[in-house]
């Protein structure tokens, strides 16, 4: 494998990038950039390798506006952005041991033989029962859901990053009224997918101020 990406340009990469509030507005993503920045989402890990997620790249300027009217985090990149992704979670309909989702993605996507899948399905469902916990309610499994489109997004800012695009994650909406929302639009598959974050992509249209962060020896610990 050419490793072409120095170390420098991995560490710059994450120098550069900032949560842009607003961008510039004359500057688009070329489309070829972007189908880049989409296929490291696409390529993204997930728990049990579900991918419990879902991609919407909103363009329409009517719809943006609507959102901007529930998205007190998006008032500045709404309007200016290149390229607007709410990335949506795939809900408990999906995502449960049992459920035709996961059957189709272990056999159909993973490949996985009949037998095999029949054999993990076990370590699936205790995996969920016991392991974490996670079919208490519909929403602890919709956050663990969620907790996967976050690997998904730090992926997408950081090929942004390294192409020179900037970016902004969003957590700044009314969840409620973002859902009915997308639901009026008929982009939540009947229930199957709920919203979990949104994300900004363009060009800065100022400089930011200079990065902060807390020092190495404050976060990490080495035990040996």
């Amino acid at each position: 494998m050419n490793h072409s990406v120095t170390k420098q340009d991995i560490l710059h990469a994450f120098e550069f990038r900032h949560a842009t509030k607003e961008f510039d507005p004359k500057k688009k993503i070329a489309k070829e950039d972007f189908e880049v920045i989409l296929e490291a989402a696409r390529l993204s890990p997930s728990s049990v390798g579900y991918e419990p997620w879902k991609f919407l790249i909103v363009q329409n300027s009517d719809l943006r506006e609507k959102l901007r009217e529930v998205s007190w985090g998006a008032q500045g990149q709404l309007p200016t952005a290149s390229h607007f992704v709410i990335i949506l979670a795939r809900t408990i309909k999906d995502t449960k041991y049992d459920s035709e989702y996961v059957k189709n993605q272990m056999l159909n996507v993973k490949k996985f033989p009949a037998e095999v899948f029949d054999k993990i399905k076990d370590r699936y469902k205790s995996f969920q029962e016991e392991d974490l916990n996670l079919l208490e309610n519909e929403r602890t499994m919709l956050d663990w859901a969620g907790k996967q489109t976050y690997i998904a997004l730090a992926n997408m800012m950081t090929t942004a990053a390294l192409l020179g695009i900037d970016s902004c994650p969003i957590e700044g909406f009314h969840f409620e009224k973002v859902q009915k929302l997308l639901e009026e639009e008929n982009l939540l598959e009947d229930g199957h997918l709920a919203v979990s974050v949104m994300a900004a992509f363009g060009y800065r249209k100022n400089e930011p101020r200079p990065k902060t962060r807390k020092e190495m020896k404050d976060i990490v610990q080495w035990i040996e």
